[in-house]
C-alpha cells in the first residue's frame, strides 16, 4: 500500500519537477541575457567616455600596457605570418590544438607525480579527498591515459580542423591584427557564458538515465577524480560536452587564432584544476566539482550560475565542502581549517 501511494506522489510529482526545471530555464535566459546586455552597455560606456574622466582610469591604463607590449606581439605575429606564407592551416593546427595540448599534458605531468609517488609533500596534502588515491591505481591510470590520448588525437584533432574552413567563412583566424585587449577581454567572457550554458545543460542530460549507464558512467569510475581524467569520457561525451561547449565561443565570435589558443588553453588548465583532487594555495576552487565525483547528483556546471538557478547545488550548500570552496590565500589546507564533522561512533 505504501509503495503504491509512494509511485503515487513521485508519478504526481513529476509535472511539477518539469514545471520547475522550465521555469528555472526562461529565468536563466533571462539573467543571461540581462548580464549580456549589461555588460555590452558598460564596456560602450568605458570605452566612448571621454579621456580626461576619472571613471576611464582603470581601462585606460590596461589599453596603455596592452599597447606597450602589443607592438612586441604584433611584431613576433607578423613574423609567424611570414614563416607560414600560404600555410595557415599549419599555423592553425598547431595554434588550436598542439599549444593547448601541450599546456595541458606539462600541468598533468607534474600533477602526475604527486598523484603516483605522494610526493612531494607540500602538494599532496592539500588533497580533497583525504585517504584516496594515494597513491593512485596504476591500471587505471594507464587505462585512462589511453582513453584521453584516443580522445585528443582519434576526436579533438579531426573536429579542430574540420573547424578551420568554417571559422574562415567567419572571418580568417590567422588574419595580420591581432586583436584588441578589450576586444580579447568581452571574447573570453562571451566564451565563459557559452560554456556554461552548454556545458551544464548536456552534463545533466548526460546523468539522465537513458544515458548515463552507456555513456557518462565511464567519467564516474573515479569518485575521487585527478587532473588527466578530466578528458577521460566515452567518445559522445567528449563531443558533446568536452569539445563543443569550448568551441562554439570562437565560432560565433568570428575569433582571431590568438584569442582561440589562448581560450582552448585556458580551458583545459581549468578543467585540470576543476578533476585535480588538490585544493592548492592561490588557484580556483576545484571543490565544486570535485563534489560532483563525489555523490554524481549535484554541481552539474562550471562557475556554479546555472547550478544555483535549477537549485542543483542546495545539498552541497549544506556541507563543509561549500564552506572551503573558496580561492586559499594562504598555505595551510582548507581540509585541516575546515575540517569535516567527525562522524558519529556508532
Amino acid at each position: 500500500m505504501m509503495k503504491g501511494e509512494a509511485g503515487r506522489m513521485q508519478h504526481s510529482d513529476k509535472p511539477k519537477q518539469e514545471g520547475h526545471i522550465w521555469g528555472s530555464m526562461k529565468r536563466t535566459a533571462f539573467i543571461l541575457g540581462s548580464g549580456l546586455l549589461l555588460l555590452v552597455a558598460f564596456w560602450n560606456s568605458v570605452t566612448c567616455l571621454h579621456p580626461e574622466t576619472s571613471m576611464t582610469s582603470l581601462p585606460r591604463h590596461l589599453q596603455r600596457f596592452w599597447g606597450a607590449s602589443g607592438y612586441f606581439w604584433q611584431a613576433q605575429w607578423e613574423r609567424l605570418l611570414s614563416t607560414f606564407e600560404g600555410k595557415e592551416w599549419a599555423l592553425y593546427i598547431i595554434g588550436a590544438t598542439q599549444v593547448p595540448v601541450l599546456f595541458f599534458w606539462a600541468f598533468n605531468g607534474l600533477l602526475l607525480v604527486v598523484d603516483t609517488t605522494g610526493k612531494p609533500n607540500f602538494i599532496s596534502r592539500y588533497r580533497i579527498q583525504v585517504g584516496k588515491n594515494e597513491p593512485v591505481d596504476a591500471e587505471k591510470l594507464r587505462q585512462s591515459v589511453r582513453t584521453v590520448l584516443f580522445n585528443q588525437c582519434v576526436i579533438s584533432l579531426p573536429m579542430l580542423v574540420f573547424l578551420y574552413p568554417i571559422l574562415k567563412l567567419r572571418g580568417d583566424p590567422c588574419r595580420r591584427e591581432l586583436p584588441t585587449f578589450h576586444w580579447f577581454l568581452l571574447e573570453l567572457a562571451i566564451f565563459t557564458l557559452i560554456e556554461e550554458v552548454l556545458f551544464y545543460y548536456s552534463h545533466r542530460l548526460l546523468h539522465h538515465p537513458a544515458f548515463y549507464k552507456k555513456i557518462h558512467k565511464k567519467h564516474h569510475e573515479w569518485t575521487a577524480p585527478i587532473g588527466v581524467i578530466s578528458l577521460y569520457a566515452h567518445p559522445i561525451e567528449h563531443v558533446v560536452s568536452n569539445m563543443l561547449p569550448v568551441m562554439v565561443g570562437p565560432l560565433i565570435m568570428g575569433s582571431h587564432l590568438s584569442s582561440i589558443t589562448t581560450w582552448f588553453s585556458l580551458a583545459l588548465i581549468t578543467t585540470t584544476i576543476s578533476h585535480c583532487g588538490y585544493h592548492l594555495p592561490f588557484l580556483p576552487s576545484p571543490e565544486f566539482h570535485d563534489y560532483h565525483h563525489l555523490k554524481f547528483n549535484q554541481c552539474y556546471g562550471v562557475l556554479g550560475v546555472l547550478d544555483h538557478l535549477h537549485g542543483t547545488d542546495t545539498v552541497f550548500k549544506q556541507t563543509k565542502a561549500y564552506e572551503r570552496h573558496i580561492l586559499l590565500l594562504g598555505f595551510t589546507p582548507l581540509s585541516e581549517s575546515i575540517p569535516d564533522a567527525l562522524k558519529k561512533m556508532e
